[in-house]
């Protein structure tokens, strides 16, 4: 079935505020999902309950797009127009397996390069972290399915378009992630204040997966227990930490300079 005439709205350049696409009423949205399309997440308005809800859930399972109970008025801010009380925001990219890549890479007989964001919900830094991905030879970044910023036109932008051709894996539990990675041979380096070695120090030579947290709350901490090594970066000033995205700048350039 195609979609319902004014249940698809891409913004204009000139009005857009979110920088994303969005597809708004239950149909469309359940169209949009058997189709395939690669969605951001999915906002659902709280105790909306219908069969045609129920045939939703059913067409999701299986599926890792996030699911998000919001009131009313939160939708009402996307759209204002008949929105059924349910909003899919699609995704700028198609996301990979992690569980696919890393074999791969091994078979093609590359040297993993890693980078996972925990809590990073800002799309600027998420897309200027891409960019330097892309730029210091990152073959995929991992992002969790909540607690994440989405990836939308701004952070598409923010990474001049690196993000376009950037692996990003979505994974529905981070720890699980780190595990397979730790499990197939990858050295997990955290960046923590709380590390007592010199960012410098660390060995970024092997198949390897570096680890940024949120600016405000860090890694989480059930994450940093399973990470290899903890480093710091050395701040001299009265500002108590970096921005995450120069952050990660530094790690990686480092790790470029082992690798």
């Amino acid at each position: 079935m195609p979609y319902q005439s004014g249940n698809f709205y891409k913004p204009k350049q000139s009005s857009q505020k979110s920088g994303t696409d969005f597809i708004f009423g239950t149909r469309a949205v359940i169209e949009a999902v058997l189709a395939g399309k690669e969605i951001d997440k999915i906002l659902i308005r709280k105790n909306l309950e219908s069969e045609l809800v129920n045939e939703l859930f059913e067409a999701l399972k299986g599926k890792r797009i996030p699911i998000q109970r919001v009131p009313v008025e939160k939708l009402n801010r996307v759209t204002m127009k008949n929105h059924q009380g349910v909003v899919a925001f699609l995704s700028a990219v198609t996301y990979q397996r992690l569980e696919d890549i890393i074999p791969t890479l091994y078979e093609e007989g590359k040297n993993p390069f890693f980078v996972l964001l925990d809590g990073i919900t800002d799309v600027r830094n998420l897309g200027a972290i891409a960019r330097t991905c892309d730029c210091a030879g990152v073959h995929a970044i991992v992002v969790p399915e909540t607690n994440s910023a989405s990836i939308n036109a701004d952070a598409v932008k923010t990474s001049a378009g690196a993000l376009l051709s950037l692996t990003v894996c979505r994974e529905k539990n981070l720890r699980e992630a780190i595990l397979l990675l730790k499990n197939s041979g990858v050295h997990l380096i955290a960046a923590s204040e709380k590390a007592t070695t010199d960012y410098t120090k660390a060995d970024y030579s092997g198949p390897l997966a570096i680890v940024m947290g949120a600016e405000d709350s860090g890694i989480a901490p059930e994450h940093l227990k399973l990470c290899d090594e903890l480093v710091r970066i050395p701040l001299l000033g009265n500002i108590a930490s970096l921005n995450v995205s120069v952050a990660a700048g530094i790690l990686l350039y480092e790790a470029l300079k082992h690798r």
